[in-house]
């Protein structure tokens, strides 16, 4: 594991799964180069896929915009070493 400390941004999700969106996160980071963000992404997506159900959106970099509706709940933007994390569970939008 790394020795970093993530530090969280915004979120709204249970503080069990905010733990394992970092442990997720830092185990991706040990796994994969800090450059490769797609595998990053990739590792933590599956993971929440298999744990909470399948719709799960992971962005990884140290530089990117979003807009986004997410399920209530299930939002983290955190940071950890050089890397930002946007971990989210789609939701339908209500407008056309």
């Amino acid at each position: 594991m790394l020795e970093g400390k993530a530090m969280i941004e915004d979120t709204d999700m249970p503080v069990k799964m905010q733990v394992q969106a970092m442990a997720s996160a830092s185990q991706a980071l040990d796994l994969y180069d800090v450059f490769d963000c797609r595998s990053i992404a990739a590792h933590i997506k599956k993971d929440f896929d298999k744990t909470h159900g399948c719709g799960w959106q992971c962005v990884v970099g140290s530089n990117f915009g979003c807009f986004f509706t997410h399920s209530e709940g299930t939002f983290i933007y955190f940071k950890l070493e050089t890397l930002n994390f946007l971990i989210f569970k789609g939701a339908a939008s209500s407008s056309p």
